[in-house]
């Protein structure tokens, strides 16, 4: 049997082992924080579920056009009658990814992987040292797999203390809803929180050291929800560098480049993930790393050394946990002999979980925009869906792009409520290469959200200009 051993739970590890023993591997997991990693105990499940919260109470704010009145009828008010226990809203959250780790810790016992409880480390191209409790324990290996994940980036003028400065691993401590929120840097992990505890009801201000929130996403969704967050009263301090962030009791400071000076009850710093590769003895078993430290791997998870395998945020290829548990998959499928299709990144789908919901696949507007990719693009305003209408959201648009002369659908945008349901058609279409001609003859129900998608995709046909 083939000896494989695993160093890290999360997505890209788990995964591996499920698929490295169902291919007669022989299997060691090594693992030191919890099966699931940050993804299930610190970030994406943690998140998610607090955000489910904030979207109901969203709903709850803007159901008054549906009919919806509180208190006397007349003039009552949502946040009168509905109010946010922080503190057992985060026991349902800790509970929730305690449980999810358990259960992945049952899936990976019944499928025969042993786990092993403990700190693991390269002791050469072929051998994995784990620091136990019991002492250190030493495994013979034909294959690697490297899993460790990424960690918070801290910044040493704004150095969390767990209780009123925080990264976003240390949130779900609060058991009180933050009266202020000062939250430092606008991409997606900033902007999910900032949307969120603005919906729980907290007063928030992002500071942003970019001329938009969410620079790395579509700038027109960039725009929705911009103009979103001021509606709702959310302030956006855009070009604005944070230079350090001090507490004073119950209160923090973020002093900015330019001397202003922002005051709150909390602050969130979220400005990045830094790879968890120090002392795995990387350099000695001929593992090269970037300038970042992140572990560099091919479309088939291969790195420098021969039989080492990375996956997930420790290699900085995408920061998603679907690409870490593909990355984790592929690695078993090339190393065991199985058929394997190197990754594809133009075919993964991503979402930003905040209200609207952003979610992107395949090609982007820039790309089409300087020329790099030939495409004609259609965009159709949400307020025009009847379902929309029906359930109030006016916010958002589906884009589709395809190729000017085939019409294959090549990369899409949705902006909605429950935008990462939506993105899945649009993902399909993309991987398998389907026409405008396929999606738009494909039956939606009526009325339904995916009907822009049709329609979107029947606006494609038979012209090569550029519709908006």
């Amino acid at each position: 049997m083939t000896r494989v051993v695993i160093v890290g739970g999360g997505p890209g590890g788990y995964e591996a082992a499920l698929v490295g023993s169902q291919l007669g591997g022989d299997v060691t997991l090594v693992d030191t924080d919890g099966l699931g990693g940050s993804a299930v105990l610190t970030d994406c499940v943690p998140s998610k579920t607090l955000i489910a919260t904030a979207e109901v109470m969203t709903e709850v704010r803007e159901s008054a056009e549906l009919g919806l009145r509180f208190g006397d009828g007349e003039t009552g008010q949502a946040d009168a009658v509905v109010s946010v226990d922080l503190a057992a809203l985060n026991h349902r959250v800790l509970e929730l990814a305690r449980k999810q780790s358990e259960d992945i810790c049952e899936r990976i016992q019944r499928e025969n992987v042993e786990l092993v409880i403990g700190r693991g480390r390269l002791d050469g191209p072929d051998r994995v040292i784990a620091q136990t409790a019991d002492g250190e324990r030493s495994f013979d290996a034909d294959v690697v797999l490297l899993a460790t994940g990424a960690r918070p980036r801290q910044l040493a003028s704004a150095r969390p203390d767990g209780e009123r400065i925080l990264n976003w691993t240390q949130l779900y401590n609060l058991t009180e809803l933050p009266e202020r929120l000062i939250v430092v840097g606008s991409g997606v992990t900033g902007a999910e929180f900032a949307s969120a505890y603005d919906a729980l009801g907290s007063e928030v201000v992002l500071i942003s050291s970019r001329d938009r929130v969410l620079p790395g996403e579509d700038a027109d969704a960039a725009q929705v929800l911009e103009d979103v967050f001021a509606r709702r009263g959310l302030t956006v301090l855009q070009r604005s560098r944070a230079e350090t962030v001090t507490r004073d009791g119950d209160s923090v400071t973020v002093t900015l480049s330019d001397g202003r000076e922002v005051v709150g009850s909390h602050c969130l710093v979220a400005v990045g993930s830094i790879p968890n590769t120090a002392d795995l003895g990387l350099q000695e078993a001929g593992v090269d790393v970037s300038d970042a430290g992140f572990v560099t791997v091919d479309r088939v998870s291969r790195t420098s050394a021969r039989s080492v395998y990375a996956a997930g945020d420790c290699t900085g290829v995408f920061p998603l946990a679907s690409v870490a548990a593909m990355q984790g998959r592929i690695a078993m499928w090339h190393s065991l002999g199985d058929a394997v299709s190197p990754l594809d990144l133009k075919t993964v789908s991503s979402n930003v979980f905040t209200a609207p919901e952003i979610a992107t696949v395949g090609v982007s507007q820039t790309q089409v925009d300087s020329g790099e990719v030939m495409a004609r693009c259609v965009t159709l305003p949400l307020r025009g869906n009847p379902r929309a209408k029906m359930q109030g959201s006016r916010d958002g648009f589906v884009k589709l792009f395809c190729r000017s002369v085939t019409g294959i659908v090549i990369g899409g945008v949705v902006v909605a409520p429950r935008a990462s349901e939506l993105i899945y058609p649009v993902a399909i279409a993309v991987a398998e290469r389907l026409t405008v001609d396929q999606v738009s003859q494909s039956f939606t129900v009526y009325p339904s959200m995916t009907g822009s998608l049709a329609e979107a995709a029947r606006r494609l046909h038979g012209t090569r200009s550029i519709i908006s």
